[in-house]
């Protein structure tokens, strides 16, 4: 973490220490956002650093300031003040440049409803300066990844909201961009399109620095090589799930009973108790069986 001002009161062991030879994708110093001149600040002196090669999960409550901190770095919205470092580049300067190596899908589909699926992949990657011929290229491969390629002739407005969902994604990703930005990008898909999604983006992490905002523990679990937590606009812990597991993981307990329909097992069924996590009398991970 680079210039830590953490929120008053906050224990820095909540940020864990980056192991060296990182490679900075996004470096954010001291960001604030403050749309109204006497209002709270949505994003408040807010300091983090996004990696090469991992998938960073943005988490916090609807009103956190996920979604303003991510329009802020791909130059939707201006800062009030502070820094965005994007491949050493300010984006307050070079934004035209930073874009060539942009990638973003916003919270809610934006899509052209009579283009095809095909079409909108080729049209992104020649925006990003792809020749025909390498826009041809990628288009096979992105809709093969993403498991659009029966939609490829379809328009926009014929396909449903989890198969929108995913053309959003594959086009964040079109033209090569190292720097990838996904404002929630399973919301409201179903299981399995959520599933296709999180294949795509571990796929695709290396080489590229992935800033993904989530409501899901678990989807940030999973994909979150580090995990960064904001509310009222400041970063209050960041670090790896396994780190932020030990600071702040109690452990839980799931309890199965099921009750036998045979004579010989009228001892009063079966409990099976699971307990995860950090449990003292347990160590970190127990397994507990009472019949």
């Amino acid at each position: 973490m680079e210039d830590p001002e953490h929120p008053e009161g906050m224990n820095d062991s909540f940020f864990e220490r980056e192991l060296p030879g990182l490679v900075p994708g996004v470096c954010v110093k001291n960001l604030v956002k403050v749309f109204e001149p006497s209002g709270r600040p949505a994003v408040d002196r807010l300091n983090i650093t996004f990696y090469e090669n991992q998938i960073t999960a943005f988490l916090g409550h609807n009103g956190a300031g996920k979604t303003t901190t991510l329009s802020i770095l791909t130059g939707l919205l201006p800062p009030t003040s502070g820094t965005v470092l994007i491949g050493g580049k300010d984006i307050e300067t070079n934004l035209d440049v930073v874009r060539q190596s942009l990638g973003m899908c916003p919270q809610h589909n934006i899509l052209f409803h009579h283009l095809t699926v095909a079409e909108h992949i080729l049209f992104y990657a020649q925006l990003k300066g792809r020749s025909w011929e390498e826009a041809q290229l990628e288009m096979e491969a992105m809709l093969e990844d993403t498991g659009l390629h029966h939609k490829r002739n379809e328009e926009a407005q014929d396909l449903s909201g989890g198969m929108q969902r995913k053309l959003s994604v594959a086009i964040a990703f079109v033209g090569d961009s190292k720097v990838v930005v996904l404002d929630e990008p399973t919301s409201g898909v179903d299981p399995y399109s959520r599933r296709s999604i999180w294949d795509l983006l571990l796929k695709y992490r290396s080489g590229r620095t992935i800033i993904m905002s989530t409501h899901h523990m678990d989807e940030a679990d999973l994909l979150g090589d580090r995990i960064a937590i904001i509310s009222q606009g400041r970063l209050y812990c960041s670090g790896t799930p396994l780190f932020l597991k030990n600071c702040f993981g109690t452990g839980f307990y799931l309890t199965l009973v099921r009750k036998m329909k045979n004579i010989q097992s009228q001892r009063g069924g079966c409990e099976v108790r699971v307990c995860l996590g950090k449990e003292p009398s347990l160590g970190s991970v127990g397994l507990l069986f009472w019949i």
